[in-house]
């Protein structure tokens, strides 16, 4: 398995995590944890962009 790929497993679990935090956040009504696991799926989703757009570029020559 290639490095890049490790690393986009490693953030979709990451995204599917904060995804079922707010889940339980809402379940519990905490809105502190709530904002935390949706700004953690907001920043892993877009590291994963980011990291896809980079090993296109790289692949591109």
């Amino acid at each position: 398995m290639k490095k890049e790929n490790i690393w986009f497993m490693l953030l979709a679990i990451l995204t599917v995590l904060c995804i079922m935090s707010i889940g339980v956040a809402i379940a519990e009504r905490s809105i502190i944890i709530a904002l935390l696991a949706t700004a953690g799926m907001i920043i892993s989703t877009g590291l994963g962009f980011s990291l896809r757009k980079k090993v296109r570029e790289s692949q591109d020559y």
